[in-house]
Formats: structure tokens, C-alpha cells, sequence
């Protein structure tokens, strides 16, 4: 960055890596804010609000080509309040405003560029646009003149199209819910096997996956399709669940060299990524890797696993338990730059007596395999080239390519994602057994609860970056947070987790729960800077959190018995169901609540100073629809442990409100469950 810049705006007081980036543009950007809308109000000037995020391409490509332009950036300043938004450290604004841009436009994206009434309500936007005309698509200082000479001569026009846009946002979903919980049975399995195989009509059965590129991994749905193969037994639903995995780990999504996954492939073979590396994504990635390892052993897994938590460590660690956002796509000014080769470099680092082969099994071409260089992937069976003895080549490129200009890194710490981060270290340890991954699930909540936790307040923050909090936490914070609380005690047989679990529940039914006392806003009913509260149903790139909520209560409930929260749950997934039987791909985590409901919670059981000796064996399993309470010693407030404290273990399977006869021998318990 330039010691002496010419330009510095509101943004210099951030602490996100991407307003900081557009600190020193010429344009006056402002971070978003209640006084903003006084400010527009006060100066007659439409909002135009700017929302993106570090790792974003066209983000970057949008700002060289029009923020830093002295002259876009005066119109700008003369005519409109502006505002930028990093859409992880302010997800609710950004979600308000892009459901705006896909009411609009039908599409979405980032940047997300959207002009706002001095009320905060929207009236035009887009995504990215050119500084020059191109493809039937405007320039940007066409779009702000166009924007500013409607503001002043349409403005009635303008407020009815706002009006109609905000009513459409707060009203979008609710036709889709429908409940009859009195007279149908609430969900089956035969209804469960309906989903998978609407799931896989849209499957890849050449390269896995589904749909054409872009293409994302679709994790939710790979874990429906497990499921559907534990409880009917279908081979094809753990076949392509398998085979899309497997496709993944060959191609340049994973990276062979250094662990880890890319976002998403930008063709059907996964060979090509969208190079920034997000770590929910990887997260995700782990917990279905887990599920895989589980049902079938392949030592493969257990190497991208590992391999993935190392990539984490090394590059997206803190060092105290925390993990930051993502890695930029970019290096350079170029995408994918660190992750790419030419056949030279690769020749100046391979030995030449296994050079060809090395070659051969990752497609690696003298005129390159994508844009005239080499991705590392390969279509061999053999992922890691393991048999070919390609471990010191891939050391040597790994240790080579750590001298290049690296990605830019987001150094937010957010809670959500570090929670599925700690979902997914729960999942890793459950499959392999490895004490480290357990270690690490636990200081990564030990260092959220230290630094993002107000104890005052008795709230979480969304964000932190370098030391600084921002936001307080939202829905998908707190509901990822009780997902990991429950994870952390089943793996530790710790109950204090469940009661932070129970606290944390407690806390969002006070200050999330709609009016209908059904679903969850994802705001607070104490945040006021937004223009409305939604009410986020879809799963997206994350699971929704109404859906993770669902899940939380049909499990508390269960654990703690409070018959309300299994109702509402319940009531939550009957709303939903119309829409999770036709659009499972779309719907799939609330999927696996519908799955867990299908044949009800197994609850195993042990109570005993000797509980956690076979605890591990369980864990191996793949047991999607289990309660597992492993614990030292009875709690009164968990009622699943009372009475069943016992010196020499004894195994409990319950269901129901009933328990079978104790076992005494674990691996007799094993094999009933």
C-alpha cells in the first residue's frame, strides 16, 4: 500500500480487511450506519451501497477500473451518499439488499451495487459494471447519471418502485409455508427416499456432483444421500454421494500440493476453480468427509482430511484456536497465480526420472491445461499419485510455490464459520479417533468465548479483526453455536456443553422468535439499523439457520425435555415440508432434520466413571439419527442420565420414552445400534 496516499475516507477507521482495501479511493466511502440515512436525508442524496468481500474478483476488478478513477469518483461524491459493506462482517445487510437485486434482475452477485431512497429503501442496482460500454451492458458513470437524473426528475416513481420492493422482501417465503401438523404424519422414510432420488435426477454421473458449472460441492445434498443410503439401503444414493467426493478430491478444487478447497469449479470436471479458499467451505467439506470415512474406511479421506486441517493451521490459523476467513482468489492481480504452473517451473522441481509421470497423472501440458498454464488434478483413481511415489515432488512444488507473492488473506474471525469449524473438527475426531482434532475443537471454542463473547452484555459479536469487534451476532451465529456446543459434549461427554447449549437457545427463543412463535428472524429484536427483519429459510453456501435451529431443538428437546421446543420444531419442519419434498437440492439441511425426524432420535446412553472408555468405538460409527450422551456421572437436569449411573458400564438404547434392557458388553452394543 502507498505510505503517502492522496486519498483517505471514513473507511481508514475500519477494521475489515475489504473497506480497509477501498480506504484510500478517491470516492468519500462511509461504513454503513444509523446516521446515514439522516445524512442522506439531510443533503436531498440517493444511497448508492457498495457490498463485496475480500476474496471477491470482480470486486477488485470493479475497483481499479472505477473507485480509483479520480473522475468517477467526483461524480460520485457530488451526487450520492456512499456507503461500502463487507457482506461477511454485515451478512443481514447484505442479505436485505441482494434479495432486493434478484427481485429486480432475477440474479445476483457481487459486487452487489444498489441505489437506496435517504429512507435505506431500494429502488435500482446491479452487479458489476465496466467503466466502458460492453455486451449490451452500461458503463458505470452512465448508470450513476442515469440513477441521479431519475432521483431528480421521477422521484414519486422512485418511492412507489421502492415501496413495492421492501413490501416484496418482507413478504417473500411466506406462501411457500404451509402446516397441517394435526392431521399428517409428519415425515417417513419412503418420503426420505422421494427427496434423494429428486436429488440425484440432477446428478453428474460422469464427474459427480451436480448440475453444470459453475459448480459448487453441494455438500447438504451429498449428506441426504448418505442418509437415504442408511435408512433404505439405496446403492445409487451412496454411490454418487461417493463418487462426487472422489471427483472432487482428483480435481483442481483440492489442492494437491497444499490441502484445502477451493470455492467452487467453473467447469463440470472440477479441474478449474474460483481460486479463493473460504474456510467454511472447507469446514463443510470436512464434516461430509467425516460421514464418507465412516460408512466406508477409505484411507484416502483420512489423508484429505488431515491434509485440509493442516492447510487450515498453516494458513488460515491464528495460532491461539481462532481461524480467519478466506484466501483471496488473486495474487498479483491475477487469479490464481500462486496456485499455477508453467511446464518449465514444473520441470526445474521434479526429478527427471518421474517427470513424465508426474506429468501424466496431473494433466500437465507444455502449452498448459487452463489459460496457458497447469492446474495440478488428475482423473487416476490413485488421488494422491501415491503409488507412483509423488510425495517428494509435491514437497518440493509446496515448498517452491511458498516463495511466491501469496493471496491476500481476510483476517475477520467470524463466529459462524469458526463454529462449523468446530462442527467440523467434532465430526473429523468422531471418524478417526485422533485426540489432536478433539484438542482443537476445544480451544477454537475456548478462544471464541474468550474474544467474542461480551460478558456484560451477555451477547456474541459477529466479527473480530485484529482485536476489534463488530456486530453483534446474528441467527446463524447463534444457532451454529449451539450445533457446536452439542458436537463438543457428545464427543467430550462434557454436559456443561449441553447447558451452554440450552442457555444459548433459551437466549435466541427471547430475541430472534417471530410473531407466529414458529421461525427466527436473523436479527435481533434490538438491532435498528436495518429497514426490516428476515427470515433466512433457503440453504444456501451455509445452512440455513432456521433449518440448524430446527435441528438444535428437536435435539435439546430430546436431551432436556422441554416438550415445546420438540414441538416447535416439529411445527418448523411441517411448515417447511411442501417445499424440502420439491426442492431437496435447495432445502437439504432442513433435509436432515426431516431425516431425524423420519424414524426418531436413538438415544445410547452411559452413565459411569468408565463411560468414555468405549465412547470412541461408537463415535467410528455412522449413526446420523443418534443422540449419544457418554458421561461420567448423572445430571440432574439431563434427564437421559438418571438412574443409569453405573461402575461397570452399562450400554442403554432408548427410544421413545423407552429403553431396552441394559448391556454389559460393548461390542453386543455395537452391534444393536
Amino acid at each position: 500500500m502507498n505510505a503517502n496516499p492522496l486519498f483517505t475516507n471514513q473507511l481508514i477507521h475500519e477494521s475489515s480487511p475489504y473497506l480497509l482495501q477501498h480506504a484510500h479511493n478517491p470516492v468519500h466511502w462511509m461504513p454503513w450506519s444509523e446516521s446515514l440515512f439522516e445524512l442522506a436525508k439531510a443533503q436531498n442524496k440517493p444511497i448508492l451501497l457498495s457490498i463485496g468481500y475480500a476474496a471477491c474478483h470482480w470486486c477488485h476488478v470493479m475497483e481499479r477500473e472505477s473507485f480509483e478513477s479520480e473522475e468517477v469518483a467526483a461524480y460520485m461524491n457530488a451526487h450520492f451518499i456512499n456507503v461500502k459493506v463487507d457482506r461477511e462482517e454485515r451478512p443481514d445487510v447484505d442479505h436485505i439488499y441482494m434479495d432486493a437485486l434478484q427481485a429486480m434482475t432475477g440474479a445476483g452477485g457481487w459486487p452487489l451495487n444498489i441505489f437506496l431512497l435517504p429512507n435505506g429503501k431500494p429502488f435500482y442496482g446491479g452487479t458489476y459494471f465496466p467503466p466502458v460500454p460492453m455486451h449490451q451492458r452500461a458503463s458505470w458513470m452512465e448508470v450513476l447519471k442515469g440513477v441521479q437524473a431519475a432521483y431528480q426528475n421521477q422521484p414519486e416513481k422512485l418511492i412507489e418502485q421502492s415501496e413495492n420492493l421492501t413490501n416484496h422482501i418482507a413478504s417473500a417465503g411466506k406462501n411457500t409455508l404451509q402446516s397441517d401438523l394435526a392431521t399428517e404424519v409428519l415425515a417417513t422414510k419412503e418420503e426420505l427416499a422421494l427427496m434423494a432420488n429428486r436429488i440425484l435426477q440432477n446428478a453428474d454421473t460422469q464427474w459427480g456432483g451436480f448440475g453444470t458449472a459453475p459448480k459448487f460441492p453441494q455438500t447438504f445434498s451429498i449428506q441426504i444421500l448418505f442418509r437415504n443410503y442408511y435408512l433404505n439401503q439405496d446403492q445409487s444414493s451412496i454411490v454418487h454421494g461417493i463418487r462426487s467426493l472422489d471427483k472432487m478430491i482428483q480435481g483442481g478444487i483440492y489442492d494437491h500440493l497444499g490441502g484445502g478447497f477451493s470455492r467452487y469449479s467453473t467447469d463440470v470436471q472440477w479441474q478449474a476453480p474460483h481460486f479463493e479458499k473460504m474456510l467454511y467451505d472447507n469446514a463443510l467439506l470436512l464434516t461430509v468427509l467425516a460421514e464418507a470415512y465412516q460408512l466406508t474406511k477409505k484411507e484416502n479421506y483420512k489423508m484429505v482430511m488431515e491434509a485440509t486441517i493442516q492447510f487450515l493451521d498453516r494458513e488460515l490459523g491464528n495460532e491461539a484456536g481462532g481461524y480467519f476467513a478466506a484466501l483471496d482468489a488473486d495474487s498479483e492481480g491475477v487469479e490464481g497465480k500462486f496456485y499455477t504452473w508453467t511446464y518449465e517451473e514444473i520441470k526445474t522441481h521434479i526429478d527427471p526420472a518421474i517427470f513424465e509421470d508426474f506429468c501424466q497423472h496431473y494433466q500437465i501440458t507444455a502449452v498448459g491445461n487452463w489459460e496457458h498454464t497447469n492446474i495440478l488434478w488428475t482423473q487416476n483413481r490413485d488421488e494422491g499419485g501415491n503409488a507412483l511415489n509423488f510425495d517428494k515432488a509435491r514437497k518440493k512444488l509446496f515448498e517452491a510455490r511458498a516463495k511466491k507473492i501469496r493471496p491476500a488473506l481476510d483476517y475477520k474471525i467470524i463466529l459462524s464459520w469458526n463454529n462449523l469449524m468446530v462442527i467440523a473438527l467434532c465430526k473429523v475426531y468422531a471418524a478417526l479417533g485422533d485426540e489432536k482434532f478433539k484438542s482443537k475443537a476445544i480451544a477454537t471454542m475456548q478462544w471464541l468465548e474468550l474474544n467474542l463473547y461480551n460478558a456484560q452484555g451477555n451477547y456474541f459479536y459477529h466479527t473480530s479483526a485484529k482485536g476489534l469487534t463488530k456486530a453483534n451476532a446474528f441467527l446463524e451465529d447463534y444457532a451454529s453455536l449451539i450445533q457446536a456446543y452439542i458436537q463438543l459434549q457428545i464427543i467430550t461427554g462434557d454436559l456443561a456443553y449441553l447447558e451452554k447449549a440450552k442457555k444459548w437457545t433459551a437466549y435466541v427463543q427471547a430475541h430472534f422468535m417471530d410473531e407466529d412463535q414458529l421461525f427466527f428472524y436473523y436479527t435481533a429484536n434490538y438491532q435498528k439499523d436495518i429497514i426490516l427483519r428476515k427470515k433466512e429459510l433457503y440453504d444456501g453456501a451455509q445452512p440455513s439457520a432456521n433449518a440448524m435451529m430446527c435441528s438444535n431443538l428437536f435435539y435439546l428437546g430430546q436431551v432436556f425435555e422441554p416438550i415445546d421446543w420438540t414441538n416447535q420444531a416439529a411445527a418448523m419442519v411441517s411448515a417447511m415440508k411442501k417445499m424440502i419434498l420439491q426442492y431437496p437440492n435447495s432445502y437439504s439441511y432442513w433435509a436432515q432434520c426431516f431425516s431425524q425426524m423420519a424414524v426418531g432420535m436413538v438415544e445410547l446412553v452411559c452413565v459411569g466413571e468408565n463411560a468414555l472408555n468405549g465412547l470412541n468405538r461408537v463415535l467410528s460409527k455412522f449413526l446420523p439419527h443418534h443422540l449419544i450422551l457418554f458421561t461420567t456421572k448423572e445430571e440432574e437436569v439431563v434427564l437421559l442420565t438418571k438412574g443409569k449411573q453405573s461402575i461397570d458400564n452399562q450400554y442403554y438404547i432408548c427410544q421413545n420414552k423407552r429403553c431396552l434392557a441394559p448391556i454389559i458388553e460393548l461390542n453386543e452394543f455395537l452391534a444393536n445400534i
